[in-house]
């Protein structure tokens, strides 16, 4: 069995490298199982064992399984790998949950119990934000204390307008780590708008945002059909960026952007 610190050590590489895992932790175990109390093991996003072990053939393919619906809804799960004579006295069947256990059936001849944790550890949200107007520099401050990973994207003599941010691009390309599939914001305000925007174009994002008002987007989507680039691409960005609340000052504007991307994040998410 691997060394607990090997695994931990495991854990704060992936989640480093932004890859969404589970951790699975055998809490509990009742007559002979493979795997005691305390065993761990990493369950990656496509189903393999990273690192660890929570025993054999017998408990595996139960852990995977809510390892993976795990890593899909960001809730943990506890699941009762038991025999099927004991699932029947507490009248489950497996695939049941019952007061927030999921049960499974072993199939090993040990007939053990073994009951296991499984948490995921989901990475942070990405947000691009391009340009370093004040709303721009209002974003990354309220962004990052919401959870999300930052990126500006702007000029690199314009980097030291923020505070603390976690990656820095000098220009208005995205990195093509994956981040660019997260959150992106346009606020240049007058200073690179149509280099932002073509920066972005064709890029499916699960938001893009433009702060400005309609009429100055509707300028550049003709100034930008005069260049030769298809209007259409502009189709799927939301401008104004932000939810209409209102918003007069950067902070205000900043939030309610904020606000409109958290919307679209957890949509579907929260219990009725």
């Amino acid at each position: 069995m691997q060394d607990t610190s090997d695994i931990l050590d495991l854990v704060s590489q992936t989640k480093a490298r932004g890859e969404p895992f589970a951790i699975a932790t055998v809490v509990r175990t009742v007559s002979v199982t493979a795997a005691k109390a305390g065993a761990k093991a990493v369950v990656l996003a496509d189903g393999s064992i990273s690192a660890g072990w929570i025993g054999g053939g017998c408990a595996r393919g139960a852990v995977l399984k809510a390892a993976a619906e795990a890593i899909r809804d960001g809730q943990p799960r506890l699941i009762s790998i038991q025999p099927k004579d004991l699932l029947e006295v507490q009248q489950v069947k497996p695939g049941d949950m019952k007061d927030g256990v999921f049960y499974a059936r072993n199939m090993c001849p040990s007939q053990g119990t073994m009951d296991v944790f499984v948490e995921p550890v989901l990475p942070r949200p990405h947000l691009a934000i391009l340009g370093t107007s004040p709303v721009a520099v209002a974003l990354a401050d309220i962004a990052r204390r919401m959870g999300f990973f930052v990126t500006i994207c702007a000029p690199q003599a314009d980097h030291a307008a923020f505070g603390i941010t976690d990656r820095m691009v000098d220009g208005f390309d995205l990195p093509t780590d994956g981040s660019q599939q997260g959150y992106i914001v346009i606020a240049t305000q007058g200073r690179g708008d149509s280099a932002a925007l073509k920066a972005v174009l064709g890029i499916q994002s699960r938001y893009t945002g433009f702060v400005g008002s309609r009429k100055k987007f509707a300028a550049l989507r003709r100034d930008l059909e005069g260049d030769g680039i298809d209007a259409r691409a502009l189709d799927d960005i939301h401008s104004p960026a932000g939810l209409d609340l209102g918003s007069i000052t950067p902070d205000e504007i900043a939030f309610s952007i904020v606000a409109e991307i958290i919307e679209i994040r957890r949509r579907g998410q929260r219990n009725a």
